[in-house]
């Protein structure tokens, strides 16, 4: 059963910052690109990070790009997501997802599987 699991998220001050976890099991992890996207009330999913499969490209939309840093260990099969100088349009639920090539979070395709978010919340 393919599982991923976000979690770290949190209340935080503006400016502030927080370090989410996907944990990922039941399927090869190497194979995939992870990509970490957003959903808040209201609004469409964005996209915010992605990460090859071997690590080596990166990519992030404008609104994020700067402050927020993936990273992968395929050893672990797990991925992070380290967000700085957070503001409040960043308060969202957080999702880690298996994508290819990063099309989807670039939101030009679709996550092959996602698990359950983990709620920022950036507020004074």
């Amino acid at each position: 059963e393919v599982q991923l699991q976000a979690s770290g998220g949190g209340l935080v001050e503006p400016g502030g910052s927080l370090r989410l976890s996907c944990a990922a099991s039941g399927f090869t992890f190497d194979d995939y690109a992870i990509g970490w996207f957003r959903q808040a009330p209201g609004k469409e999913r964005e996209g915010v990070a992605c990460i090859a499969s071997n690590a080596h490209t990166t990519w992030y939309p404008d609104s994020v790009k700067g402050r927020f840093t993936v990273s992968r260990d395929n050893a672990k099969s797990t991925a992070n997501l380290q967000m700085d100088r957070l503001k409040p349009e960043d308060t969202a639920v957080y999702y880690c997802g298996t994508d290819r090539g990063c099309i989807a979070t670039m939101g030009i395709g679709t996550f092959g599987s996602w698990g359950q978010g983990t709620q920022v919340t950036v507020s004074s």
